[in-house]
């Protein structure tokens, strides 16, 4: 099928626009002005984004989406917004937008963010927020370089458990940790599969170059669009992309992590075309100031045909959720669980009770709310899951799929971006891209 603006006449195109990619003011929005904004992918979650936008006040002026059977609900919703299937002729043509928010799937996140930032957008950006570990260093570069306003889309970020779990980790009620276990019952969608055989129409609501973006061509597959792209390299992250920027929020920022010195992981059902079917993955963190070293452990998938789990020694004999999270403390231990604050904390001589503890870091209602507030103030460091944030902690997590995928530890340096032990690793970093779609 044909692409709305082929690569070679957008790249003719925009031969200018290319060094007319400038970093431009936000605009100085009045007392009742509103954000104009426009969505890239706007079926499936871009859906509910749009609508939590809108419900917080921001103007939907344009909407794009590859396929529009899968926009369709949308595009029904916002009648007046203009509708586009490629995002790089929607950002030439609107010189309207304020901002956008980016809800594709994993591999077009940074192409689409970057151009959207690069001409002066305020962009929110689904989890991961990046497909590769280059590509979140370049978001957060550029977002620190162009001052626009934007915000990671994990979601419980925002919310009361998370907040609160980072106040009393940080306030010492279980004094300082050096372990963490972290785990999900995802993926819930195929994993450990061969690249999909066979001949299949393109659907005609669908265009199949636009969904590639700058992922290598193959034919049009119903085992890729409009799910299962999730568990396919090319495409996804597999269940640790989708799922650790979630879960391991709380105890990455409550610890202040940084950067991991190793990485290893262990795995079984990978194939070359698509993520395992479980994992186990351990990050190893320097000492942070006066905080100890951490080594933090991620499960994923099913072992045996059971979830993977934290092992006995860590769970305690607890009843553990399909996710959550265990830190370990010098003077206790905490389970954590992102959706609600009635956490089970077994401590002794804790300096404090959970009461007595202050409130430190800002409440707000919700991401979006915290995002296009931050966008009328013109403060990019207010939305507190930013791109100078969450773009090192995407890095963080990516790291253990690169450790996944060459099968070795890790030894890393995060100034470089190398694998000092591995060269081989330089094409996973950062990964080659389809003429048109570079970054």
């Amino acid at each position: 099928m044909k692409t709305t603006l082929s690569r070679r006449s957008f790249l003719g195109a925009s031969a200018a626009s290319a060094m007319a990619f400038q970093f431009l003011p936000s605009r100085v929005f009045g007392a009742n002005e509103r954000v104009h904004l426009a969505g890239i992918g706007v079926g499936g979650k871009g859906r509910g984004e749009i609508n939590d936008a809108a419900r917080e006040g921001a103007e939907i002026v344009a909407l794009c989406d590859v396929d529009d059977l899968r926009a369709a609900e949308t595009f029904r919703k916002f009648p007046k917004a203009r509708r586009y299937k490629d995002f790089r002729l929607m950002l030439e043509k609107e010189k309207g937008i304020d901002a956008v928010t980016v809800s594709t799937p994993d591999h077009t996140h940074a192409v689409a963010g970057i151009m959207a930032m690069k001409m002066g957008k305020h962009c929110y950006c689904q989890k991961p927020l990046t497909h590769s570990i280059y590509e979140a260093r370049r978001m957060s570069e550029v977002a620190k370089e162009t001052g626009v306003v934007t915000q990671m889309g994990n979601q419980a970020h925002a919310g009361e458990p998370i907040r609160r779990g980072v106040e009393l980790i940080r306030a010492g009620i279980i004094g300082q940790v050096s372990e963490v276990h972290v785990w999900t019952n995802r993926p819930s969608w195929p994993q450990g599969v061969a690249r999909p055989m066979g001949e299949h129409a393109v659907p005609n609501t669908l265009d199949w170059d636009l969904f590639l973006g700058p992922a290598p061509w193959r034919p049009y597959h119903p085992d890729y669009a409009p799910f299962k792209w999730r568990g396919f390299w090319d495409f996804g992250t597999g269940a640790l992309g989708d799922m650790a920027c979630h879960i391991m929020d709380m105890p990455y920022w409550a610890l202040d992590l940084g950067a991991p010195q190793t990485v290893e992981a262990w795995q079984e059902g990978m194939t070359q075309e698509s993520a395992p079917t479980a994992s186990r993955v351990t990050y190893e963190f320097p000492a942070r100031g006066d905080k100890p070293p951490v080594k933090l452990t991620w499960y994923d998938g099913k072992v045996g045909g059971k979830q993977h789990f934290p092992p006995t020694e860590v769970v305690q004999g607890e009843d553990i959720s399909k996710y959550g999270a265990v830190l370990v403390g010098s003077k206790g231990t905490m389970f954590f669980n992102r959706a609600h604050t009635n956490w089970l904390i077994k401590a002794n001589g804790v300096m404090a009770t959970m009461t007595e503890i202050p409130q430190s870091i800002p409440r707000v209602k919700n991401e979006d709310k915290e995002w296009l507030d931050a966008i009328l103030a013109g403060k990019p460091d207010q939305p507190l899951s930013n791109f100078s944030r969450s773009g090192p902690f995407t890095e963080m997590v990516l790291l253990g799929n690169l450790a996944i995928r060459l099968g070795k530890p890790i030894h890393w340096d995060s100034q470089k971006l190398r694998a000092t032990n591995a060269p081989e690793a330089t094409a996973l970093i950062q990964r080659a891209y389809r003429k048109g779609w570079e970054i």
